[in-house]
């Protein structure tokens, strides 16, 4: 359960906490005194123990017949665990209701991969570090001492270094960190990584090219040194709603301007929107089943002996969901705002809130339609706006936030925002064609920030499939004697294997998602269309490791039929996974998904080269996606949004009253 605050009402309660009856919707994230019945059934069957630690526990979300059914489901928790002192992973599901495990799965590390990093591991790997001879002794020959360093828990992937099939491992890349305020990311200590073994909590591998002349950069972005005197002139923006926003939110399930969802919240996943729905002409009409950004990688392209190894998945590895931010009035949120508290469980199993983890409000978006016809002697035109439910998330040196626009005209949008600090090395010299020089000696690798949203949709129903359109070019001839004549193609994919597939900016490729069973007015298809950006796909080659681990990233769109379980596109364990699960399995069937009910995974991202303007704090960067109604209404939706209210008189307007 979500705890919900806005910026005027006090904090609703917990039903369930508080020991009252009121039953959960079925995809409610589970309350605190849920995860404390699930750690206590865990502890009850021995589960837990003084080594082992729970790397992830959130709601196992009801099956989706099931759920339509409207049949009672029981409340479930799946848990994965690690034993710390051997390595064993398992993967529990708990009847919360019941008060009783009903599955317990091993995981084998070789084949499936490590569970996620644990919250304790990034101070482990200090500790284990400064009492580390080898260690101690790389540090020396810089003149430094283990405390005036940070060292950076970074995953290990999975690579040919000989002796680590089956360990699970962190490699730490160190930083000097000059005083405890001291942002470190300026003072990168390089030629220098260690691998490290958490189970048997020891170095097993230092890459030592010895002392080079490392950087001391200061990155302290706030110090009068580096802002100079603060702007004077930036006057106040106040956003303001005397009636209140317009959106009403029921437990999780939040309705506005003709749109309702459930929202939800996971550890792992971050945000969770469901039954996403708009209501036309009194008619409830589903677009989207669920929503949310399945896994992000971010990929390094430096290949160094010390950084060839990076590469992040910020989901799958480190949860952003369990590190969102708490989120504050007039600095990441401005407006009228309602919050959502999300309650994640701790390494232990305890529930611990994250207050004001989710935003929600409305902005002002500009213009939504204007027209001025000089025949009819009139013009018109109507304010855009949009919902927002968002959060943000740290994950080491880098800040995300993952933003939901809906829209009046019945457009979604997906944005991340990109931000924090670029991940430093020393810079080798000039003409190194693999990072940038940000600042005098200070390097920052390329890489790329690939996300994969995974969009179970429900066009008007299950019966959907996916048209790939393409602007289609006419050359002068019968028919076209001037050669003015353009139009489009169409092609229809008609399985798994079909709905592998990349962006093609020069023809301005979309994907029309159809209900194949349903026409519009016209006699077309009613339909959902994806405009993707259509930035690069995973720049590593094709048989890497990080190619066959994030094959997600390979293709702009994947294409699947639903199938429970399906929920990760580089699989459930992606720590030190050698790659063989995800979209790659899901696709090997070759199932038909034309007329199915479909999953849509589109990869979109980032590929960064950074700049000076990106030091010592990186201005947020964008990317995203947008689904917009193609067919699926009779005419526009937002004809019936009503002129700018009294006050707010555009200039042509004398009476106060705007009749545009």
């Amino acid at each position: 359960m979500l705890v919900s605050t806005t910026t005027t009402t006090p904090s609703l309660p917990d039903p369930q906490a508080a020991g009252e009856s009121a039953l959960p919707h079925p995809l409610d994230p589970l309350s605190a005194a849920e995860i404390t019945a699930a750690r206590d059934v865990l502890l009850a069957e021995g589960r837990l123990g003084e080594t082992v630690r729970v790397a992830y526990l959130s709601l196992k979300e009801p099956a989706k017949a099931a759920l339509r059914a409207g049949s009672d489901v029981p409340r479930e928790a799946r848990a994965i665990l690690l034993d710390t002192a051997t390595d064993t992973t398992v993967d529990v599901v708990v009847d919360v209701t019941a008060g009783v495990t009903t599955a317990v799965t091993e995981v084998d590390p070789i084949l499936a991969g490590q569970a996620p990093v644990l919250l304790e591991e990034f101070a482990a790997i200090e500790e284990i570090l400064a009492a580390d001879e080898g260690w101690r002794a790389a540090l020396g020959s810089r003149g430094l001492e283990p405390a005036q360093v940070r060292v950076a828990p970074l995953s290990a992937g999975i690579f040919d270094y000989e002796g680590e099939e089956g360990r699970r491992l962190l490699r730490g890349l160190a930083f000097v960190q000059k005083d405890p305020a001291d942002y470190a990311w300026g003072h990168p200590v390089d030629q220098l990584v260690a691998f490290v073994d958490m189970i048997e909590r020891r170095v097993v591998r230092i890459i030592d090219d010895g002392p080079s002349d490392d950087p001391l950069t200061d990155g302290n972005f706030e110090s009068p040194e580096l802002t100079g005197p603060l702007r004077e002139d930036l006057k106040p923006l106040h956003i303001v709603q005397p009636e209140g926003p317009s959106f009403t939110l029921d437990g999780n399930v939040l309705r506005w301007q003709k749109w309702d969802l459930h929202v939800g919240f996971d550890a792992r996943e971050g945000l969770i929107l469901g039954q996403i729905g708009f209501e036309d002409r009194g008619t409830r009409r589903s677009i989207i089943e669920r929503a949310s950004i399945a896994e992000m990688v971010v990929p390094y392209g430096d290949p160094a002996p010390y950084r060839s190894w990076q590469n992040y998945f910020d989901t799958g590895e480190y949860l952003v969901g369990r590190d969102a931010n708490s989120l504050e009035l007039g600095c990441d949120c401005l407006g009228d705002i309602t919050y959502l508290s999300p309650v994640v469980a701790d390494d232990f199993g305890n529930p611990r809130e994250i207050p004001q983890g989710i935003c929600i409000h409305e902005e002002d978006f500009g213009l939504l339609w204007k027209h001025t016809d000089e025949w009819a002697g009139h013009r018109s035109s109507r304010r855009q706006r949009r919902l927002v439910v968002s959060f943000f998330t740290t994950v080491g040196n880098y800040d995300y936030g993952f933003y939901w626009y809906f829209y009046l005209d019945g457009t979604i949008q997906f944005e991340a925002k990109a931000t924090g600090i670029v991940f430093t090395a020393r810079y080798p010299g000039a003409g190194y064609p693999y990072a940038s020089q940000i600042a005098p000696g200070l390097a920052a690798p390329f890489h790329q920030h690939l996300f994969c949203a995974r969009l179970d949709m429900a066009v008007d129903g299950d019966r959907n499939a996916v048209h790939e359109l393409d602007l289609q070019r006419v050359p002068i001839g019968p028919g076209n004697p001037h050669g003015n004549a353009f139009t489009r193609s169409r092609r229809v994919l008609g399985s798994e294997t079909e709905g592998r597939r990349r962006g093609e900016g020069a023809v301005g490729r979309v994907w029309e998602v159809v209900n194949t069973e349903k026409r519009n007015h016209v006699g077309e298809p009613v339909a959902y269309t994806l405009f993707p950006e259509g930035q690069p796909t995973l720049a590593a080659a094709e048989d890497s490791s990080i190619s066959r681990r994030a094959a997600f990233a390979t293709e702009h769109l994947w294409v699947t039929r639903f199938a429970e379980g399906e929920r990760y596109p580089a699989g459930d364990f992606v720590n030190q996974s050698i790659g063989s699960p995800g979209l790659p399995e899901f696709q090997k069937a070759d199932r038909g998904i034309d007329g199915e009910d479909i999953v849509l995974w589109h990869s979109f991202g980032l590929t960064h080269y950074p700049r000076t303007e990106d030091w010592p704090i990186m201005p947020v960067d964008y990317t995203g996606f947008t689904l917009k109604p193609t067919g699926f209404f009779d005419r526009n939706p937002a004809l019936d949004v009503p002129p700018a209210p009294t006050g707010h008189a555009c200039a042509h307007c004398p009476d106060g009253e705007c009749h545009c």
